[in-house]
């Protein structure tokens, strides 16, 4: 998005501005199990958001450990293909659906959260850079760690950036949720699910 403003970008942003979170105002967070509309689909995105936050950590703390040697490099190597795999493949679709189904439906239902919901597609743009580049580290470390030589100095910078991407993801995660969880409870699930 050419026209997102610098401070609104997902590597500075400190959370959605005010105007983007006057349903989160109605349907504040620490509510949100607990409304009947958050069975179903809500719950399932919650669910998808807390999968993603797991394997991204645990593919950081493993990345780590093989950086010191403490991972056995063939396990290191399996794990990693399998959990890293999924990890990109996942967030990829999970980008797609709601860029092409879920935001433009949620956008029509709120016309007036049309901005968040172009900030959230332009961090999906943001992020697929550093999911490719996370593909390629991930390669490297599973290439030395198969030829059992240099793994610590190939997951080196696979952690680094897993622990760059973290912050990011957990960034757009949070923003993402205080956004369209709201507009899925006020509508009950918009027929979404």
């Amino acid at each position: 998005m050419a026209d997102l403003p610098e401070a609104l970008a997902l590597d500075r942003r400190e959370g959605l501005p005010e105007a983007l979170t006057v349903l989160l105002a109605e349907h504040p967070r620490a509510g949100w199990a607990d409304d009947p509309g958050f069975a179903g689909l809500v719950q399932f995105w919650m669910e998808r958001h807390a999968m993603f936050r797991e394997l991204s950590g645990m593919l950081t703390g493993e990345a780590r450990a093989a950086e010191a040697g403490r991972l056995d490099p063939a396990r290191f190597a399996a794990r990693l293909s399998r959990f890293g795999g999924l990890f990109v493949q996942e967030l990829h679709g999970h980008h797609l659906i709601e860029d092409h189904q879920y935001f433009p439906v949620l956008t029509r239902l709120e016309p007036r959260l049309e901005r968040g919901f172009a900030l959230l597609d332009a961090d999906h743009h943001a992020l697929d850079p550093w999911l490719a580049r996370l593909a390629e580290r991930a390669n490297a470390a599973i290439g030395a760690a198969r030829a059992d030589r240099g793994l610590g100095d190939a997951a080196g910078p696979l952690a680094e950036d897993l622990g760059a991407f973290a912050g990011l993801l957990e960034r757009h995660l949070t923003d993402e949720e205080d956004l369209v969880v709201p507009v899925l409870l006020r509508h009950k699930g918009a027929g979404l699910g």
